[in-house]
């Protein structure tokens, strides 16, 4: 029996705890060895050849491990934002992990290089070279575009069938082609960070990267039912006005080969 009132908010309230909590859990076990690293290496470094030694070797464990974890929380944040709250967190997660590991790994490759090419540059243009601010300024700006751009690719991956590289490509047109639902991402995000290593350090294990995960999520699928919609209202074909190609999504039975 379904409860009503104040005892039923309450029990609604525990239930979106539990679930987000548990699914933050799982990231953080599936992706240890990066959070070990940054407690042993990258926080104590207390000059720039040791957080440029941090960072490379964060960035060589990042995609077999952090990526995928990634990958497979933004498919239960998925099932969330499209209203299956009841799926099972376990088998989601998991399952998930499972089927878009490769992807998720050759992705983090990718973005792990760039992340660690901008970071050493960053630190080098700020403290090491004077008079070179403003390249400093431009390489913190990328490493915001590539963040949001990371968020997408992680919704790509978890809600349509595509190519690594059409995901990687596609992940760039929509942070870049929707301005505003982009930043958005960007400052719920830093928020969560802030609060969660600044203020409230109890967040990172068990809800940082599962809130994270539901808001960016919420924003890249309320982009794309926008875009579609806008297609279907003016008579052209839904996929026609969506930086997505010969894709389907998840749900979606594979279509037989010939057709």
């Amino acid at each position: 029996m379904e409860m009503r009132g104040m005892m039923g908010g309450f029990y609604k309230i525990s239930e979106w705890i539990m679930r987000l909590s548990v699914t933050n859990v799982l990231w953080v076990l599936c992706s240890l060895p990066v959070w070990f690293l940054v407690l042993v290496t990258l926080l104590p470094a207390a000059d720039t050849s040791q957080l440029t030694f941090s960072i490379i070797l964060i960035s060589i464990v990042s995609p077999f491990t952090l990526f995928p974890a990634t990958s497979a929380m933004f498919s239960v944040a998925r099932k969330w934002v499209m209203g299956e709250v009841d799926a099972p967190l376990l088998k989601t997660f998991f399952r998930s992990y499972k089927q878009n590991y490769l992807q998720a790994m050759l992705g983090g490759i990718l973005y792990a290089v760039l992340f660690a090419i901008l970071i050493i540059d960053y630190q080098v243009y700020l403290k090491n070279l004077k008079g070179f601010g403003v390249l400093a300024i431009l390489f913190l700006a990328l490493m915001v575009l590539l963040f949001i751009s990371m968020f997408q690719f992680f919704s790509m991956l978890s809600h349509f069938h595509m190519k690594t590289l059409q995901l990687l490509k596609n992940a760039v047109i929509l942070t870049i082609g929707r301005p505003l639902r982009s930043l958005s991402t960007a400052i719920v995000s830093a928020f969560v960070l802030y609060i969660s290593v600044f203020q409230w350090q109890f967040l990172i294990p068990f809800f940082m990267g599962s809130i994270i995960a539901v808001v960016a999520f919420f924003n890249f699928y309320h982009t794309i039912q926008k875009m579609q919609a806008k297609a279907q209202a003016a008579g052209a074909d839904p996929d026609e006005d969506l930086p997505i190609e010969e894709s389907r999504t998840k749900d979606e039975p594979e279509k037989p080969r010939g057709e």
